[in-house]
């Protein structure tokens, strides 16, 4: 007795309700977790991508869901009644054409038939170039004001000798024979549902779609020389810790005409021995003495800005935070507008006292009803 199939629905997972958008992406997340090119010698993998593509091929066409809908699996059966009555029995699941499917999960087109179609030469195409990145480390001051620094990186220019073709000056790059100029080639392979042709990057000519044969002496076909170049990088004030500043074009050059990369500069800045930051606040902390946290008094604070002085009032406790407005970091996006700084106020207790400050704190104690014995 031949084995029971299982409810399409059930086998890619939807509702009987499902439309199309949702039974295309149930079967797109199988056929990419079961396709034997993923694995290799799986028979149960195999089998599953097996099943779930005999269920797309039905449920995915309007009249064959209508006809499963109603008859079942009979329908496709060319020797029942059902079969016969849906117009589908016999119906050859290997025979469909999944290349739309596979094209977007696995980046190649396919079909029984053979490939159709380029889609259009990337050899011809202009390509933006790769970006060049490079680090520099500033202080915090620079962070917090902005600055001006000079970084050296390995530059690629257009070769002046062959004026960037890489060939030999008096001669010109060929048409590469192997893709006929298109910089692409297809490979052939294939699978269970028939022929699959992959296309790839034409091994011969890189893509370019061209091939030296005589090189350029002076940078060996390449058709760029890299150099050592010193570039001036503006660093705005605010910068924090980790950021990175991108100059637009200040990468490698790009191919057929293709824009250069961007210069990604990458910011690390060093550690303040008294302020710490958060954001665009400032964090610091300051003493006092025992004294001037009794009877208030005058304390000159440092910021970023320089010092200012600040009004202790009398009876200040230790950790008292205080806050210094527009004394903070500026802001990246508004220059104009600033955070704050946070002050902590600790109490300085000495650690040693001369005979006439023991005395003169005793008296205190006195008149505050203590009994100091010391």
């Amino acid at each position: 007795m031949a084995e029971q199939k299982r409810d399409y629905y059930e086998v890619l997972g939807v509702d009987k309700n499902a439309d199309d958008a949702t039974i295309k992406r149930a079967f797109r997340k199988l056929a990419k977790k079961y396709h034997p090119d993923a694995n290799p010698g799986d028979a149960a993998a195999a089998e599953k991508f097996r099943e779930a593509n005999e269920a797309y091929a039905v449920l995915s066409d309007e009249k064959k869901r209508r006809a499963y809908d109603t008859y079942g699996h009979a329908a496709f059966d060319a020797n029942s009644a059902a079969g016969q009555s849906s117009g589908f029995g016999g119906f050859d699941f290997g025979g469909m054409d999944f290349s739309d499917i596979f094209g977007d999960i696995f980046g190649f087109g396919g079909s029984r038939g053979g490939f159709s179609s380029y889609g259009g030469s990337a050899a011809n195409q202009a390509t933006r170039g790769q970006s060049i990145r490079t680090g520099i480390r500033i202080t915090f001051d620079e962070a917090i004001k902005g600055c001006k620094k000079t970084v050296k990186i390995r530059y690629k220019d257009e070769c002046k000798k062959c004026n960037g073709t890489g060939a030999k000056p008096g001669t010109h790059p060929e048409t590469c024979t192997r893709c006929n100029g298109r910089g692409q080639v297809v490979v052939t392979r294939q699978s269970m549902f028939g022929t699959i042709q992959q296309v790839t990057t034409c091994p011969d000519c890189q893509g370019s779609g061209k091939i030296v044969k005589e090189k350029c002496p002076d940078c060996h076909g390449d058709g760029y020389i890299t150099t050592q170049k010193n570039i001036e990088i503006t660093i705005p004030a605010g910068i924090d810790d980790g950021q990175t500043l991108r100059r637009s074009g200040g990468g490698d050059p790009g191919t057929n005409g293709g824009p250069r990369g961007d210069l990604l500069v990458d910011i690390a800045v060093s550690q303040h021995p008294f302020f710490k930051r958060q954001g665009t606040n400032i964090y610091s902390t300051e003493e006092i003495s025992f004294a001037t946290a009794a009877l208030g008094g005058k304390k000159v604070i440092r910021t970023v800005d320089g010092n200012v002085e600040l009004q202790i009032k009398p009876g200040t406790q230790s950790d008292t935070k205080t806050r210094l407005r527009g004394k903070g970091v500026p802001s990246l996006n508004n220059p104009d507008v600033r955070g704050d700084q946070y002050v902590t106020i600790v109490v300085n207790i000495p650690s040693s006292l001369n005979k006439e400050q023991k005395e003169a704190l005793k008296a205190f104690a006195k008149t505050c009803g203590e009994t100091i014995d010391a």
